[in-house]
């Protein structure tokens, strides 16, 4: 396995790690959605804005089934 596919596993267990503890967290859904965009952000995620929410909403829609 290359190095770099090591790091991005790493990297995409981190955000899913840390989506799963947001959206589990006795809080509101926006306030969830809201920190869930930026953890992404923190994490080097660069999407523009509509694109951004759009990641942020799959994200809660999978946690949630």
């Amino acid at each position: 396995m290359k190095p770099i596919n090591i790091v991005m596993a790493v990297v995409g267990g981190a955000i899913a790690g840390a989506a799963v503890g947001l959206l589990f967290a006795p809080e509101k859904g926006d306030d969830t959605r809201k920190r869930i965009a930026d953890v992404l952000r923190e994490q080097g995620v660069k999407l523009k804005g509509s694109k951004l929410d759009d990641l942020v909403d799959d994200i809660a829609d999978v946690m949630k089934d």
